[in-house]
């Protein structure tokens, strides 16, 4: 059956089609969105796989390329893998649905949103976040929807309810806010240092207007959604919690895990574990889901610990900090580095600095290629875990830690202008105990500042937990949560900003919402926690950007030439640049407004190519002064090279003062000399003179 539904959003119009497409999907959506087209589809399996013991959610965010009319480049002609945004699409479709879904449910789930067409005005990842929970409310996939997300930028100090793509990019505000019908359950954003109440309205300005989308997407789904349907539940039988506690009672698992030092519990736990399957060894029914049993058990020890007892696992105050240390300059060679250690979490982070030339293009659905100055790579071995497995490259996790990171920063960095380099960061996780991209953030900064970016100002990060109990009021805000606290709580609240405001936000939740006294508190409690960390720990290991970059960075002089003049710097074919980079071995770039970079790390042969291109590009007027090689010789005079793939020519009277028969009498090829300007020819050949060059002058032959 055929249903369309349309309602409107930041002044467009949001299109829903259901039963016109995808008919044996659990769910499927084909959204518009002014004439962004975007089909969503929701499908699940049967039953769970053998020995799955987690919910298998999937959520893919597909870019096709015709849908900005483009073909893909490339040998293939096909789409490749996912592009960064995709990932970080999926992950941001991911965050607030997964807590929506039964806790006890194994079947795989599959989301998928494919883009088909872009209208530059109407975002196609706000148009699949829709579309995704639509198709999840309508199938017969248990899901405790609705959810709706909402968009917000901002331009000249004004909210802008789901943004264009260019006031998106541009403007100082990229909000994504996702919320159920009472409460927000997702936040993620990038700021130009936001203050904290300005972020406040704009998260609950977003919260309302998701209330008139969850309303219709409440009417959408009372008219065509399906019933949901039964499944088996992977519950942990009561009666096997009842005798493991006989076993190991909650004193015991509490004292197992309250310590600070993961390995210490995590040896704790595996005695308790063989306890369990020695004394279940008959029972295999309860030995299949034993580690999910001992699992749970851990879990809820350590939130009754925490919200009724006020005890954290490793003996911390609830707003306390873990032991900090921060360094700089612990890698030689490289263009800066700095390590940044919060209890067992630590982090050191390289920044390599490179020429313009070196910037990230991005081909996504965009009319333009994006290029991206700025390059934040997060890397997460398995050493840093105490665990042994190869690696297979980043995973979605490692590009969304390394974005949000990235995200972190970019408000703070210099105007290509004031410092025009490309920049890489790569933070390497040496160790990790909860929050490694909040310790990214710290680190990256310090280690900016070493190689002598001249950031505006410290950026640092640190994320917020939280236990709930059974009442909204029933809960407690955690300040830097470790691993444990992440894994068995119901919030993980990253927030980054300087001392005057926010610049990235992330939150992940395992409950269904947020009340706006837990945001508060946590927005307000990672100010407090930022704040001094910055102060009192990154401040003291260096406090401002470094005014020279590093001796083996490349250094960079910019210069400004008439437009009209590039082709003659370039030259025929490449030839002049090439030899100018053949000369002196440095590395130029040249834009379609004139401006020129050179990049080296020999000052005096970038001072040279300095010359070189300037004399190229002056305007050869009389009486100037160059210096030049004799390159050839004919009767009438000789022709001296003043720069590559640059010529005058030497009358034969104008060699010396006294009269001459050959030019062989004065000169030979590869002569060095110094010549004044007479001007041009008629023909429009520059004219050189030896013998008038003033007598200043005159000893530089």
């Amino acid at each position: 059956m055929y249903k369309s539904y349309s309602m409107e959003i930041g002044n467009k119009t949001l299109t829903v089609e259901i039963g016109r497409v995808c008919a044996q999907a659990n769910g499927a959506a084909l959204m518009r969105y002014g004439e962004t087209t975007v089909l969503s589809t929701a499908t699940a399996s049967d039953k769970p796989r053998d020995g799955i013991d987690f919910f298998p959610l999937s959520v893919e965010y597909e870019e096709k390329q015709y849908a900005v009319g483009k073909i893909p480049g490339g040998f293939n002609k096909r789409e490749g893998k996912a592009s960064e945004n995709a990932v970080l699409t999926s992950r941001v479709i991911d965050r607030p649905m997964r807590p929506l879904f039964p806790k006890d449910y194994r079947n795989d789930v599959t989301l998928n949103n494919m883009v088909m067409s872009v209208d530059p005005q109407c975002r196609p990842e706000i148009t699949a976040m829709l579309g995704a929970a639509i198709a999840a409310s309508i199938s017969d996939i248990p899901f405790d929807g609705p959810c709706a997300m909402t968009q917000l930028g901002m331009v000249d100090g004004q909210l802008i309810v789901n943004p264009s793509q260019q006031e998106w990019d541009e403007g100082d505000l990229q909000l994504t806010v996702a919320s159920t019908m009472e409460k927000v359950i997702m936040i993620e954003a990038g700021a130009n240092e936001i203050p904290e109440a300005k972020m406040l309205e704009a998260i609950y300005m977003a919260h309302d207007i998701n209330q008139t989308i969850n309303a219709f997407i409440n009417q959408i789904t009372a008219e065509v959604g399906r019933p949901k349907h039964e499944y088996t539940s992977c519950a942990i039988p009561e009666e096997m919690f009842a005798a493991m506690k006989e076993i190991v009672t909650p004193a015991e698992m509490e004292e197992a895990v309250f310590t600070d030092q993961k390995q210490v519990r995590e040896e704790n736990i595996r005695k308790i574990t063989e306890k369990f399957e020695e004394a279940f060894a008959e029972n295999e029914e309860w030995l299949a889901v034993l580690a999910e049993a001992v699992y749970q058990y851990q879990k809820k020890t350590v939130r009754k610990m925490i919200l009724k007892d006020r005890r954290r696992p490793d003996g911390r105050d609830m707003k306390q900090i873990r032991p900090l240390a921060a360094e700089v300059d612990l890698i030689p060679r490289v263009h800066g580095s700095a390590m940044f250690t919060r209890g067992q979490t630590q982090i050191c982070d390289i920044v390599t600095l490179a020429p313009l030339s070196e910037v990230q293009k991005v081909d996504g659905l965009d009319e333009n290629i994006v290029l991206k100055r700025y390059m934040h790579h997060y890397n997460f071995p398995s050493y840093s875990v105490g665990e042994t497995k190869p690696s297979r490259g980043p995973g979605r996790r490692e590009i969304g830690h390394g974005a949000l990171a990235e995200k972190a920063l970019v408000p703070v960095l210099p105007s290509i202008e004031e410092f025009p380099y490309a920049i890489r960061a790569v933070s390497e996780t040496f160790e990790s105990n909860g929050s490694t991209s909040m310790a990214s953030t710290c680190a990256s900064c310090m280690s900016l500042m070493a190689a002598g970016v001249p950031i505006k100002k410290m950026v640092a990060g640190i994320s917020c937990g939280l236990v709930t109990g059974d009442t909204d009021d029933d809960y407690v805000v955690l300040t830097d949560i470790q691993g444990l606290e992440d894994f068995f709580g119901d919030m993980d609240f990253k927030v980054t900003g300087t001392h005057d405001g926010i610049t990235a936000i992330q939150m992940d939740i395992k409950i269904h919402g947020l009340t706006r006294p837990i945001v508060e508190e946590a927005i307000a409690a990672t100010r407090e926690a930022r704040l001094y960390i910055m102060d009192e720990v990154m401040s003291k290991a260096i406090s401002e950007p470094r005014k020279e970059v590093a001796p083996y960075a490349p250094k960079i002089i910019q210069i400004q030439i008439d437009p009209m003049k590039i082709g003659d710097v370039v030259g025929q074919r490449g030839k002049t640049i090439n030899e100018i980079i053949e000369r002196t071995g440095v590395k130029i770039d040249i834009t379609d407004d004139g401006a020129v970079s050179i990049c080296g790390t020999d000052r005096a042969m970038m001072d040279k190519a300095v010359e070189m291109i300037e004399i190229i590009t002056t305007n050869f007027e009389a009486g100037q002064i160059f210096k030049g090689k004799v390159v050839s010789i004919k009767e009438f005079g000789a022709f001296i090279e003043f720069a590559p793939g640059k010529e005058g020519m030497v009358h034969i009277s104008k060699l010396t003062k006294g009269r001459i028969n050959h030019v062989e009498d004065v000169l030979t090829l590869g002569d060095q000399v110094t010549v004044v300007c007479l001007g041009k020819d008629k023909m429009g050949r520059i004219s050189f003179s030896m013998k008038d060059v003033p007598k200043a002058n005159e000893n530089k032959n």
